[in-house]
């Protein structure tokens, strides 16, 4: 039996096929992007963007202010005099520490709540709620009084100063971490990994190349939140360190206590943003692309 084409209407078809598209399919009137709705979004991220900005603008002004004394509106005299004191002030050797630190951290927090997250979210844990309870307790517990009291246990073990701020600052890393990575396996579909073994992969290779590849954005995400708590800790650097590790938040705080010190502490404080600046732009650059592939 032969179909003839002749007689078809591609207007009448294309119209047809619209009508039996869903709310919900690419092409429908409520998934088009109306010019009200453009605007206004375009409206709100500038807002939105304005309001995170503008805190920065007195920093940036301070940052490259040689004299600035009040009741002057701009500063008197500008310069890099306040670049200088913050690279006499040991800025740049601080700055790496916290960058290591903060890596060492998110390298260890990072999968430590992932298993702890797995194991909570599969049901594999007896008495969840009591294990729950103890992995967040560093949130709930007051930190000045659990700092001390942690600090007492690791000087009579004998533990050195630097090992035992990692140790802390896992510590209340984890909370963090577990709560992202139990939410990513709260939708994460099993039946990848089940498949997988039945197709003949082994554990390990099930592990790296299915299961990693599918939880990575979900990582990228607690890594972050735990990068975040190494970088920006005063407490337990200063109190567990004893002074033996000298981070950016360190400095910054012992600038600003004294006078005369707003230029540097300016320069300190704006390169303290830059590192979170740039991990978010990437997780954000990464999820516009995985939407845009999936579209």
């Amino acid at each position: 039996m032969t179909i003839s084409t002749t007689s078809i209407d591609p207007r009448r078809a294309e119209q047809n096929q619209k009508q039996r598209q869903l709310p919900g399919d690419p092409g429908r009137p409520l998934t088009r992007s109306r010019g009200l709705g453009r605007n206004m979004r375009i409206v709100s991220t500038v807002l939105i963007s304005l309001w995170f900005a503008l805190p920065f603008l007195p920093l940036a002004l301070w940052a490259f202010a040689n004299n600035w004394s009040y009741p002057d509106l701009l500063a008197s005299r500008f310069g890099v005099d306040g670049i200088t004191a913050a690279l006499q002030n040991g800025a740049i050797e601080a700055f790496v520490r916290s960058l290591l630190l903060a890596l060492v951290v998110a390298a260890i927090a990072t999968p430590l709540g992932a298993m702890a997250a797995y194991a909570l979210a599969r049901g594999k844990v007896r008495h969840a709620t009591l294990v729950t309870a103890i992995l967040f307790s560093p949130v709930v517990l007051p930190p000045f009084a659990a700092v001390l009291g942690i600090n007492i246990v690791l000087l009579r073990a004998w533990i050195p100063p630097t090992v035992g701020v990692v140790l802390v600052l896992v510590a209340v890393a984890i909370p963090y971490t577990t709560f992202s990575m139990r939410v990513a396996y709260a939708s994460y579909d099993s039946g990848f990994d089940e498949e997988a073994r039945t197709l003949g992969a082994s554990a390990r290779s099930t592990l790296w190349r299915v299961h990693v590849p599918l939880i990575t954005p979900a990582l990228a995400r607690s890594a972050f939140l735990a990068f975040l708590v190494g970088w920006s800790d005063y407490l337990i650097t200063l109190v567990v360190g004893g002074g033996n590790i000298i981070t950016l938040p360190l400095i910054i705080a012992s600038s600003a206590s004294g006078i005369g010190n707003e230029a540097s502490v300016a320069v300190m404080s704006l390169s303290a943003v830059i590192p979170p600046l740039i991990l978010l732009a990437i997780l954000a650059r990464n999820r516009t692309m995985k939407s845009g592939s999936t579209q």
